[in-house]
């Protein structure tokens, strides 16, 4: 379905409005983004379009190759999104109460929103024609739950009797060359210990075209009533865990260059044990998923408190985050406010209730919690605010709670921070 035409295209040119729908061009189905954006690069085209009577228009266009023809759909896929089939014993989402807003509960598996948003997919609802799709049009990089490489334990932890052969699709994109990102949730006792080396094995056998795997912790909230019984890992399990992946990291960069398995940075922080250097992060492919982020901020930081020039103006701020990142932002805090003596920085590690306290990354407080920790604390001219506890593009907690909210319960500003080191730096410096 066709939303809107830009003012001056082709298509307002040839009469496509909004409410027409695109059928075809050059007599292939359109199924999505991926098939339109491929066929409207040729310089010779033939467009169905339906007009909202049922009339067909057979348009027939010359342009040059990779001109746009200026049309907007109603969805960014042009079709609609594919929900997850599994039921998996460690999902996030069935661990969230009810009455938060309906979007929070969609379970996404789609392999186009993987190579638009870097979203994580189990192959367990893509057909053969998906898999030709994606090494067709090489949208890459797909980036695969994996969990496990043991298939009668993978449809046990997805709770899919087809989610072991799903595995049979990384085959296919290997041998298409199509790159490739990997995740592994860990699960105390489940997929774990050997089941984790067998993993780190299987899966190291799709170097180079699978550039990287993560290894993340399972996230356990107070709401797991009815589901399966997980525990919470323990500072001897976290290392046992780094252990396995540091020694397989040695191996591999020696055979492929490549330390490939990473460790997300709650191993390191529950261990006890010192974030490796940037190097050993290969490019850091695997931030969003948690790995490296506090390196990375920390080294971002050092790079531009050298840079900064001290001065000796009075200024206070507050920062909050989660438990997780609390004791790292304090020592930021504590560098920053020797560098600059006038300045205080007051540092506030917010507990989730509403998740509860196993739950420790700033990305996952809500507004409530945050209100409620810091009513009556000094706070002084304004309160610094990570840009991951916010919808994307938005200024909203996960509880629907506004940042106007928060700024009028404290009665003070607050002001969202980007997530690097020097964003950091220049949020307190900018008061």
């Amino acid at each position: 379905m066709i939303k809107g035409v830009l003012p001056g295209s082709i298509a307002e040119e040839l009469g496509i409005e909004a409410g027409d729908k695109l059928i075809a061009i050059n007599d292939c189905e359109i199924e999505d983004v991926f098939d339109y954006h491929y066929w409207v690069n040729d310089e010779e085209l033939s467009v169905l379009i339906e007009k909202p009577d049922g009339e067909e228009w057979e348009l027939l266009i010359e342009k040059d190759c990779g001109d746009d023809l200026g049309i907007e759909f109603e969805q960014g896929l042009m079709d609609e999104y594919r929900s997850c089939r599994n039921r998996c014993m460690f999902c996030f989402i069935d661990q969230m109460p009810e009455g938060m807003r309906r979007t929070l509960y969609f379970k996404d598996d789609d392999s186009r929103l993987s190579f638009l948003q870097g979203n994580y997919v189990t192959l367990t609802n893509m057909s053969d024609h998906d898999i030709d799709r994606i090494i067709r049009y090489r949208l890459e990089p797909i980036n695969i739950s994996f969990h496990t490489t043991n298939p009668e334990l993978r449809c046990r932890m997805l709770n899919n009797r087809f989610a072991g052969e799903a595995l049979l699709k990384v085959d296919r994109l290997f041998a298409g060359e199509i790159h490739m990102n990997g995740q592994i949730v860990l699960c105390r006792g489940i997929n774990d210990g050997e089941e984790l080396e067998r993993s780190i094995r299987d899966m190291a056998g799709y170097l180079p075209y699978l550039q990287s795997v993560s290894v993340v912790p399972v996230g356990l909230t107070k709401h797991r009533e009815g589901l399966y019984p997980l525990e919470p890992f323990r500072q001897e399990d976290a290392r046992e865990v780094l252990s396995v992946i540091h020694r397989w990291q040695d191996r591999l960069y020696e055979e492929h260059g490549t330390h490939f398995i990473h460790a997300g940075d709650e191993w390191y922080i529950l261990a006890g044990e010192d974030f490796p250097k940037e190097e050993r992060y290969d490019g850091y492919l695997q931030l969003e998923n948690g790995v490296g982020m506090l390196r990375l901020l920390e080294d971002e930081f050092d790079e531009a408190l050298r840079e900064a020039e001290g001065d000796n103006k009075v200024r206070e701020v507050s920062a909050a985050t989660g438990l997780l990142a609390g004791p790292y932002i304090q020592k930021m805090a504590d560098r920053l406010m020797a560098k600059y003596p006038n300045t205080k920085i007051h540092v506030y590690p917010i507990r989730n209730d509403f998740f509860g306290e196993l739950i420790t990354v700033s990305g996952l407080i809500t507004g409530k919690d945050l209100i409620a920790q810091l009513r009556g604390r000094q706070i002084g001219e304004k309160l610094l605010l990570p840009c991951n506890m916010f919808r994307s593009g938005e200024e909203v907690f996960l509880d629907d709670v506004t940042l106007a909210d928060v700024e009028e319960a404290l009665q003070v500003r607050a002001d969202i921070v980007k997530s690097s080191g020097r964003d950091f730096i220049e949020a307190v410096l900018t008061v």
